[in-house]
């Protein structure tokens, strides 16, 4: 064994930051001091508690408090119904899809309203040239942004 290249050895006080406990242990260290111990661990005492290290999951509370307050005060917009004749370009549709609805004679919402109300809703559009079941999803997903009701 070579000599002076081993650390000092102690009999390490350890004493717990949160219920005051006091052990000894051998450590390179005089003194531990750690913020939890299995006297106090939720894991090992079994209390359901949360450990709140530097304010988290305040701060946590916090910001989903604020996020619930921005949706709380977005709802009501969401709730109004766009007219019937809102052009198709406003749905925010890709360009492509947009013009090809248009040469097929759907330009405004009431159309596709109308096409998907029909006893064969989704075929009469899906029938469409270079729209698919992807495409008619998202334009599901836009009317129902817009306030309309659509099922499937």
């Amino acid at each position: 064994m070579k000599a002076d290249i081993h650390p000092t050895w102690y009999q390490a006080k350890v004493r717990c930051q949160t219920c005051g406990t006091e052990w000894t242990v051998g450590a390179t260290v005089p003194e531990l001091r750690p913020d939890l111990c299995s006297n106090c661990h939720p894991f090992y005492t079994g209390e359901q508690r949360i450990v709140d290290t530097e304010g988290r999951v305040e701060g946590f509370m916090k910001r989903l408090q604020k996020r619930n307050q921005i949706q709380a005060s977005k709802k009501p917009a969401v709730e109004e119904k766009a007219p019937l004749d809102l052009p198709i370009a406003e749905l925010e549709l890709s360009a492509r899809y947009a013009n090809i609805l248009e040469e097929n004679g759907i330009k405004v919402v009431g159309d596709i309203l109308n096409r998907l109300g029909e006893e064969d809703d989704e075929n009469s559009i899906l029938a469409i040239q270079g729209i698919g079941r992807k495409v008619l999803s998202d334009l599901k997903k836009m009317l129902r942004a817009q306030g309309y009701e659509i099922e499937g």
